[in-house]
Formats: structure tokens, C-alpha cells, sequence
């Protein structure tokens, strides 16, 4: 497979689950400890080797483009009060100049249509597809241990990444078919949005980290809205799967669903108790609540 050095985010969902707090606020600036959401997601696909960030955004996110910018008046006032741990970390989190790039989607017309806003932006290569509701905690990202296991696969290949739910919740997901193991990846038979118990084709569920083709832009471009009346990126994954293999990956590590606000609250937790300077304190606290 050619090398990933682009990575889509698409960063325009109005946050509706979790009003009021995402009135006047990306929900993908509220924090996970002391980190925006999209900052722990930039960071995984950075340690993936991604070189350039690609943010499609929407009407009041604005403050997602100044999070990935320089803050000269905050810089200088940590300068002279001597914060130098604080300037350090806002360097750290900061992308190279002219890796980062925005684009609007006009209309909230579902998740394909974001991925399809970012076509002139990515090109004619393969990129990654990161929604950033979703966290992965571990000390490998996920989307480094997908390029990892896709190394050896054709220039043409797709990769999902994938986890086991309890069978009583595959409803509420899209699942993959098992088809034939290709060393740590899988051959995917089908894929079906949000399937009955009964006609699930596993426990297997898409988990929000994508490695795709370019040519799905072409089948985004004609594609007809779907569920919801959106234009749904599975339903492009399936036209496209009619020329191109897909592989699953099921990668190592736990996923975090901050687009509810159980995983969000869990994902804060678990992000806190790997903090040394968090643990004991936050350990000491949930005591009095359990």
C-alpha cells in the first residue's frame, strides 16, 4: 500500500447530545482531561506519521481552526511569568506550518458528504478517516497499528477498524462479515448498517478509523442520500467494495465513545487514572461515590 500522510476529520456535527455545553462550543473542544477531544485524535494521527491535517468544519467552529494556530498574547504572557512546562506543551501540540488545512460542508448532510468535502484537499491518493467522537487509548494509536498491518496489502485495499460488542448492541452500529484472514487483518465479506440480532453477520462493529481509496470520492459524488436523508459513507464503502477488497483490522486497546455522555465521562476517567499526578487524588474522590 502507498504511504498515509493525509488524514480527514470531519469536524462538523452540531453536538446536539450534549446541549447546552455545545450551545456556543464545538463539542470537539470539550475536553478529555486537559485536551480537546480533536487534540487527542490529531495526536494519534500524528503518531501515525500523517503529514497533513485535513479539518472539514462548519458554521461556529471556527474556534477548532484558532485551537491549531499560534496564541501570540498568550505566548508572551507565559514568557514573562517564566511558564516554561506550559509554552513547551502548547509547541508540543502544535501542527508544522502549512500542514493543516479547512474546509467547509454548507449542509449537515451526513458523515459521506464531509468525507466527500475534503476530495481537493486529499487527492488522488489513500488517506485516513478519523471521526473524532471516537477515542483509542493505547500506547500504540489505532491508526498506527492499521498502517502497520496494511503494509503488505495491494496499492488498491481499504482498511476499517473494528471491535466485538455484546451481540444484544449490534443494532446500534454498522458490522462487518468475516471473510479470509490476511495475517492480522480479515477479508470483509459485507457490511450492514445497524442490523437486527438475527441478522447481524457478527459481533464485529465499525469503530471510526478508516483507510480508503481515493475512488471513493467518485461514488460519493453520485451517491444518493440514504438513511436520514444523509449521504452515508457505509452506503459508499459498499459500492466501492464492488472494485476494491476491504480488510478489517481489530486493533489492540479500548475505545472511548465521546459522542455520549457515558463514554465521554468514562473516557475522562480513564484518561485521568493514567495521570500521575491525577491518580491517587481522583481514586480518592470516586471512593466517596462507589
Amino acid at each position: 500500500m502507498k504511504p498515509i500522510r493525509k488524514a480527514v476529520f470531519p469536524v462538523a456535527g452540531l453536538g446536539t447530545r450534549f446541549l447546552p455545553a455545545t450551545k456556543a462550543m464545538p463539542k470537539e473542544m470539550l475536553p478529555v482531561v486537559d485536551r480537546p477531544v480533536i487534540q487527542h485524535v490529531v495526536d494519534e494521527a500524528r503518531q501515525a506519521g500523517i503529514e497533513h491535517f485535513i479539518f472539514v468544519t462548519g458554521r461556529n467552529k471556527s474556534v477548532i481552526e484558532d485551537h491549531f494556530d499560534r496564541q501570540f498574547e498568550l505566548e508572551m504572557t507565559l514568557r514573562e511569568r517564566q511558564k516554561r512546562t506550559e509554552l513547551t506543551l502548547l509547541s508540543q501540540d502544535l501542527p508544522g506550518p502549512g500542514t493543516t488545512s479547512f474546509t467547509r460542508q454548507q449542509e449537515p448532510l451526513g458523515l459521506g458528504h464531509a468525507v466527500w468535502c475534503a476530495r481537493e484537499l486529499v487527492g488522488r491518493e489513500p488517506f485516513a478517516l478519523l471521526l473524532p467522537d471516537m477515542l483509542v487509548k493505547h500506547d500504540r494509536g489505532c491508526l498506527a497499528q492499521m498502517i502497520d498491518a496494511s503494509r503488505s496489502l495491494a496499492d488498491n485495499a481499504n482498511v476499517i477498524a473494528v471491535e466485538e460488542v455484546p451481540q444484544d448492541r449490534v443494532h446500534m452500529y454498522g458490522v462487518v462479515g468475516v471473510g479470509k484472514p490476511n495475517g492480522k487483518l480479515f477479508g470483509i465479506s459485507e457490511m450492514v448498517e445497524k442490523p437486527s440480532r438475527a441478522k447481524a453477520p457478527s459481533n464485529l462493529i465499525i469503530t471510526g478509523r478508516y483507510i480508503l481509496q481515493p475512488e471513493i470520492f467518485d461514488i460519493l459524488a453520485a451517491q444518493e442520500r440514504g438513511a436520514g436523508g444523509e449521504i452515508q459513507l457505509t452506503d459508499a464503502m459498499l459500492g466501492l467494495a464492488k472494485s476494491q477488497a476491504f480488510y478489517g483490522f481489530k486493533f489492540k486497546g479500548k475505545s472511548y465513545d465521546c459522542g455520549s455522555k457515558a463514554g465521554f465521562l468514562a473516557a475522562n476517567i480513564a484518561y485521568a487514572m493514567d495521570r500521575d499526578d491525577l491518580r491517587d487524588g481522583l481514586r480518592e474522590e470516586m471512593k466517596q461515590y462507589l
